[in-house]
């Protein structure tokens, strides 16, 4: 049964870091949807990333570093609360530790001396002692340096642990059913991993109820679906649902490995990393020992419910696009 909301004191500043992203777009919708009187603040480092929010009325994009103290410091002062959704898949142990522990703890000792009286971290599922990924043993330490901040006089962190996150600008999904729309055989290794998505907008609900509740401070959530998958199960449903459907090629370890190393060789963000493929060896899924979204008033919105439509819908306009081109051509 999920507890009683206790409402906590009126909130009228925000400061949401990572607010321009996947996530934190979702945010600051439901923040507006909430309150429309309260002020957003949404830190970036390049004015164009804020455009997906610059439209809400009560956001205010801040060009700002938050790698860098003086700058964070002036962005949490006169704030009621924070919000750190900030966070990498890739990069190396430093750039790891420089996003996942260094900024919570200049955060949090920010966010002690401003007096804010609302921190809530993005976290992830399969934190824990032994991790063996670069991203979750970060992810776990980052966890540490929040709740050990509790005891030099800063705010009792809300901890939120997601499992992979869907919605219509995911990088998950998105990027199988792309991939399968151009290659005829989609190599998989790790096909057998285990994950259990989660709808962004029920991330992005369960960060407002953990806002707003009086008992949420110090607490641990698990954000995950209603159902748990294979990796290779969702690869083939982002294909049917896309509309290219393809035949999987298992590889083994070592071979997904090496083709990884490869990936993260080519220029830009890669679409699998050896930590990626490291991390996949924990289950992705609720432990089922610490409270959930039901906890927190929300019903697990499923996959089949939201997927199918996005990436139809996407890939049908792909399609009307490409042959839009060639009758022009024509």
């Amino acid at each position: 049964m999920p507890l009683p909301e206790i409402p906590s004191p009126a909130i009228k500043r925000y400061l949401v870091l990572g607010g321009t992203g996947f996530v934190g777009r979702a945010l600051c919708e439901r923040l507006f949807e909430r309150d429309a009187g309260a002020s957003l603040v949404v830190p970036t480092r390049r004015a164009a990333h804020a455009n997906a929010v610059r439209p809400l009325p009560t956001v205010q994009p801040v060009l700002a570093n938050v790698h860098d103290d003086a700058q964070l410091a002036r962005l949490v002062a006169g704030c009621d609360a924070v919000v750190n959704l900030v966070a990498i898949l890739h990069g190396s142990a430093a750039e790891f530790e420089r996003v996942h522990v260094a900024l919570p703890r200049r955060l949090a000792r920010a966010c002690a001396q401003a007096g804010v009286r609302r921190l809530v971290h993005v976290s992830a599922l399969g934190v824990g002692p032994g991790a063996p990924s670069h991203y979750l043993r970060s992810k776990t330490e980052g966890e540490a340096v929040l709740q050990a901040a509790l005891q030099a006089g800063g705010p009792a962190p809300t901890l939120l642990r997601p499992s992979v996150i869907f919605g219509a600008e995911d990088r998950f999904m998105n990027v199988f059913a792309r991939l399968q729309a151009v290659a005829p055989v989609l190599p998989l290794t790790g096909g057998d991993a285990r994950f259990q998505p989660v709808w962004v907008g029920d991330v992005a609900q369960a960060i407002v109820a953990a806002l707003e509740r009086e008992d949420a401070p110090g607490r641990v959530y698990e954000c995950a679906g209603p159902a748990v998958y294979t990796l290779s199960e969702l690869v083939y449903l982002a294909g049917r649902w896309s509309g290219h459907e393809r035949p999987q090629l298992r590889l083994p370890l070592a071979l997904g490995r090496a083709q990884a190393a490869l990936m993260e060789l080519l220029p830009g963000e890669p679409l699998m990393s050896r930590d990626n493929l490291d991390s996949m060896r924990v289950p992705n899924v609720a432990s089922g020992t610490l409270p959930g979204l039901s906890a927190l008033g929300i019903e697990p919105t499923a996959l089949e419910a939201v997927a199918p439509a996005y990436l139809g819908a996407q890939f049908a306009r792909a399609r009307l696009g490409r042959w839009r081109a060639q009758a022009g051509r024509e």
